[in-house]
């Protein structure tokens, strides 16, 4: 896999650049909001789709319909109360839209704002009439293995289950199939049971990412060990910065999974809390695994700070014992540089030769000692 990020580097510097740009565009957008009222509905972030796209799945044990509209007077109407009502809004720059399914569903103005703002934290809020969930659902960049995080809104109420995300996304692919045949047991359940399926969803996908980090990790240790260099070095960094976002996504989830599984509201059955406490625990082990593979990459770097500083102590090494060789050497040298007019060698026939001999010799039993001592 890692033949695959050979331009990684470059592809990195890229990125860094185009988040720069993102970061500036949103610092703009945050601006806008300064000095107005808590709950004004302003998109922040980035418009991923052309417009927004509204599908309503209704379903109970005995039947199943899908419709796509724009047209919320339409969406209003359809809401029954004999089906299971999951309203999938992809697209959510529009704040006028979000705004009006917010107002038909009762959703606090607070809440709306938080769907607009992509850059938010995960979190819950429980109130009376709904259960208002905020998560981060995780993706790997297909040319850089990096990690990109979008924002999955979900709305459940008595009858009904809105989710909120920024683009058409497929990761609810796989709830319409099961959907899709009667055999399975979301099609007997209300809309709690739909919405536990959904975070089911989110949390199975951390565990596919790290897998796949896992072994991008594993072919690293290895490069590290038989070629390392500064490409290495900034892949290393790389995902250990990845792994430190993740694990801002993955701890507040804890609280949303703790505050659903201990019965504050009536809108989560006692059956359901059952599987909410499942995804709890594969939450445990996804923490557990993204803290263990931060560590490795921890190591990692150590590692490779080490062997360039023994590569560096060998250079070192193998330039001090030629200097050394050389300093008696440089002081015969310089000794018969003086050309005094009565140095008794001077004069002598066979004078120069026999001082390359001693300097020869020198040299000689300089590198015999080295060697000796296991410093060459």
């Amino acid at each position: 896999m890692l033949k695959h990020l050979g331009n990684t580097t470059r592809r990195i510097g890229r990125l860094s650049m185009s988040q720069t740009k993102g970061l500036i565009s949103l610092m703009g957008k945050k601006s806008q909001k300064a000095g107005l009222p808590p709950g004004t509905l302003i998109h922040v972030g980035e418009r991923k789709l052309p417009k927004p796209a509204i599908t309503l799945i209704q379903y109970n044990r005995d039947t199943l319909k899908e419709t796509t509209t724009h047209d919320l007077t339409k969406l209003k109407k359809g809401i029954s109360k004999k089906h299971v009502n999951w309203v999938r809004v992809r697209g959510i720059h529009d704040a006028e839209i979000i705004g009006e399914i917010g107002k038909h569903f009762a959703i606090h103005p607070l809440n709306l704002e938080d769907i607009l703002d992509t850059n938010h934290r995960p979190k819950i809020d429980i109130s009376e009439s709904y259960i208002f969930i905020l998560a981060k659902n995780i993706r790997l960049h297909s040319e850089d293995f990096s990690i990109h995080a979008e924002q999955i809104s979900i709305a459940l109420t008595e009858n009904a289950v809105i989710t909120f995300t920024e683009s058409d996304d497929t990761i609810f692919d796989s709830i319409i199939q099961r959907l899709g045949s009667t055999t399975f047991k979301i099609r007997s359940e209300g809309p709690d049971y739909c919405a536990y399926t959904l975070l089911d969803i989110i949390v199975d996908n951390y565990f596919s990412t790290l897998e796949t980090l896992g072994d991008i990790i594993e072919e690293m240790e290895q490069t590290l060990i038989h070629n390392p260099s500064q490409h290495t070095l900034e892949i290393i960094l790389k995902y250990r910065n990845d792994m430190i976002l993740l694990r801002k996504l993955i701890w507040p989830l804890r609280e949303i999974l703790s505050r659903l599984t201990r019965g504050e509201t009536t809108l989560i059955k006692k059956t359901t809390i059952l599987y909410l406490r499942d995804i709890n625990d594969h939450l445990i082990h996804i923490i557990d695994n993204v803290s263990t593979f931060h560590d490795i990459l921890s190591s990692m770097l150590e590692m490779y700070l080490s062997s360039v500083n023994n590569k560096m102590s060998e250079v070192m090494k193998v330039l001090t014992v030629i200097t050394t060789t050389f300093i008696p050497l440089s002081f015969i040298a310089g000794l018969y540089g003086m050309n005094f007019k009565h140095m008794p060698e001077l004069s002598w026939k066979y004078g120069y030769f026999f001082v390359l001999c001693i300097m020869a010799l020198i040299a000689s039993i300089m590198i015999i000692f080295f060697k000796r001592k296991k410093w060459l």
